[in-house]
C-alpha cells in the first residue's frame, strides 16, 4: 500500500521533469547525506535525489545522538525538512543497504549513488575484561537515552554503585557525564527517552570520572560543551594540581590554538574553585589526565560484572605541539567503579562490494571520489560512487562540518560529469526511485516515505505535549511502524 501511495506521490509530483533525469541516491539521512542532497538539487536542477536509511526515521545523529537537553542543536532538522519535501527529493526510511538493497544494485538503479550512512560501531579497546557486564560504549548509552531503537535493550545498571568511569574526555563524553548528573528535573522537560529518564531517576551515581590519555591542554572537547558541565548545579569538580603543570610543548600549543587555550583555562579555574571539600549530597566530577585504561576488573562478589579499572599512568612524547603522544610509565593505580562508559571513537561499517579501511574506519577516497585500490592511485576509481561524512573523514567534527564536507563530494560528483566521466542521463537513463520501489516491493520491504515519517513526528509530539515535553519518542521498530502507518 505504501508503495503505490510512493507512486502515485511520484507521478504527480516529476510530470514536468525532463524524461532523463541525472539520478542520485544518498544512503545515510544524517546531516552529511541531507547536506550533499541539499547541494545536488541546487547545483544540478535536473537531478532527482533520493535518501534511503535503515531507520524508519530521518536525521541520523541529530536526533538519536545529540543530547537531549541542546534542543538548540538540534534546530537544523526544519532545514533538513525543507529538502526531504523538494519536488526532486524523497525520503525512504526502514531500507537497509545489504539485506534490503544491495550496493550492487543501487549502482545500477542510480547514475551517482552517494554513501553517508555515518558510523554505527565502535572502536575496542582490545584490553582484559572489556566483555564484562557494565561495560559500555558510550555510543549505546547515547543511543539508550535519545531512544534509538537498538538501544533500548541496553539497560545499564545505574544503581548497583555510586561510581562512573567514562574513558575519554571529547564532546560525546561530556555529554554522557553531563546526562548522568544533572538534576532529572531538568532533563525531564527535554525529549530524553522515558526509559532512561525513569532509570536515572532512580540512579544511585553520585561520582564519575572523565579519564584521558594526554593533559588539559589536549582535551579533545569544546569550551562551550566544557562550561556546560562544569555549571552543573551542586557539583563539586575534583582536578589534580599536578595535572595542571604545563611544557614549554604545552604553552606552545596554547599560543598555536586558541581553543586549546581556553580549555585549559576553564580547568584551572574549575580546579580551583572546586579545591574545597565537597559538601553532604553533593555529586563529584573528577577530571583525571595523564592516565590510559590497562584492565577492567572483575567484581569478586559479582562474577562477571566490572568493579573497576586499572590505569596506566603516562607521559606526553614527542616534538612540536599537537604531535605529542601518550606512552605508558609502568606504573598503575585503580578505581572502583560499576558503570563504565568508552568514548573512545565510533567507527563506520564495510558494506559488501565496498573497499573499506579498518583501520582508519573509512572509505578510501579522494575528495569523495571513492577509490577502487588502496593505492591512492586516483585512476583507480570507482565510476559513480561517492563518500561523504564519517565514512569519507572519519567520525570527526560537529554538525557544520558535513556542510564543507558535502560541498567538496559535490564539487567532485560536478567536476566529473563536466568531464563527461559519469554515465550520461541522454544516452544511459536510469530507472532510479521508479526502479528502487519495485524492487523493494518484490521483497516486501516496508518502505517509510517522509510523509510516514511526518505522521511519527505529530504523535511524538502529542505524546509529549502530555507531559510537557517536546516530544515522547517511539523507542521501539514496532511503535515506529505503527506510527508511520496510522
Amino acid at each position: 500500500m505504501a508503495v503505490l501511495q510512493a507512486r502515485k506521490f511520484l507521478a504527480r509530483s516529476f510530470s514536468n521533469l525532463s524524461a532523463h533525469p541525472l539520478r542520485v541516491c544518498i544512503v545515510g539521512s544524517g546531516p552529511a547525506g541531507f547536506y550533499t542532497a541539499e547541494k545536488m538539487l541546487k547545483k544540478h536542477q535536473r537531478s532527482e535525489v533520493d535518501i534511503i536509511d535503515r531507520l524508519p526515521t530521518p536525521f541520523g545523529l541529530v536526533r538519536s545522538g545529540v543530547a537531549p537537553d541542546h534542543p538548540e542543536t538540534k534546530i537544523v532538522t526544519n532545514q533538513f525538512s525543507r529538502v526531504a519535501q523538494n519536488e526532486r527529493c524523497s525520503f525512504f526510511g526502514n531500507v537497509n543497504l545489504g539485506t534490503s538493497v544491495s550496493l550492487s544494485e543501487l549502482r545500477e538503479l542510480y547514475h551517482i549513488v552517494v554513501l553517508a550512512y555515518g558510523a554505527e560501531s565502535d572502536r575496542v579497546l582490545g584490553i582484559p575484561g572489556e566483555d564484562l557486564k557494565g561495560v559500555h560504549s558510550a555510543r549505546e548509552f547515547v543511543w539508550w537515552y535519545n531512544g534509538h531503537p537498538d538501544g533500548i535493550n541496553l539497560d545499564p545498571d545505574l544503581q548497583s554503585t555510586d561510581t562512573a568511569v567514562i574513558l575519554g574526555q571529547g564532546n560525546v563524553a561530556l555529554d554522557v557525564a553531563r546526562i548522568l548528573l544533572r538534576p532529572t528535573s531538568e532533563l525531564a522537560t527535554t525529549d530524553i527517552a522515558s526509559h532512561a529518564l525513569t532509570a536515572l531517576e532512580q540512579s544511585s551515581i553520585r561520582k564519575v570520572y572523565l579519564v584521558g590519555r594526554r593533559g588539559p591542554v589536549q582535551a579533545a572537547c569544546t569550551a562551550k560543551e566544557l562550561r556546560e558541565v562544569l555549571g552543573i548545579k551542586n557539583l563539586s569538580i575534583h582536578i589534580k594540581e599536578a595535572d595542571l603543570k604545563t611544557t614549554p610543548a604545552d604553552e606552545e600549543e596554547m599560543k598555536s590554538n586558541r581553543i586549546h587555550r581556553r580549555i585549559y583555562e576553564l580547568l584551572s579555574k574549575a580546579a580551583i574553585s572546586g579545591s574545597a571539600q565537597p559538601s553532604s549530597g553533593q555529586q563529584e566530577l573528577h577530571f583525571v589526565f595523564f592516565r590510559q585504561p590497562d584492565k577492567f576488573l572483575e567484581s569478586d562478589n559479582r562474577r562477571g560484572h566490572v568493579s573497576g579499572v586499572q590505569l596506566e599512568q603516562t607521559v606526553l612524547k614527542g616534538v612540536g605541539p599537537g604531535r605529542q603522544i601518550a606512552v605508558g610509565t609502568g606504573q598503575f593505580e585503580d578505581i572502583d567503579c560499576g558503570v563504565v562508559l568508552k568514548s573512545i571513537g565510533y567507527k563506520s561499517v564495510p558494506v559488501d562490494g565496498l573497499l573499506f579501511d579498518n583501520q582508519k574506519g573509512v572509505v578510501p577516497n579522494i575528495q569523495g571520489r571513492v577509490l577502487s585500490d588502496t593505492s591512492g592511485d586516483p585512476a583507480l576509481l570507482e565510476n559513480g560512487l561517492y563518500v561523504c561524512g564519517w565514512l569519507k573523514r572519519g567520525p570527526t567534527g560537529i554538525i557544520g562540518t558535513n556542510l564543507y564536507c558535502a560541498e567538496e563530494t559535490v564539487l567532485s560528483i560536478s567536476e566529473d560529469l563536466e568531464r563527461g566521466e559519469l554515465a550520461s542521463t541522454a544516452t544511459s537513463p536510469k530507472p532510479g526511485r521508479e526502479g528502487l520501489l519495485e524492487l523493494l516491493n518484490n521483497r516486501n520491504v516496508r518502505v517509510v516515505p517522509f510523509s510516514d515519517w511526518e505522521k511519527i513526528d505529530t504523535e511524538e509530539k502529542r505524546l509529549g505535549s502530555l507531559r510537557n515535553k517536546p516530544r515522547e519518542k517511539l523507542t521501539t521498530w514496532e511503535e515506529l511502524l505503527k506510527a508511520a502507518m496510522a
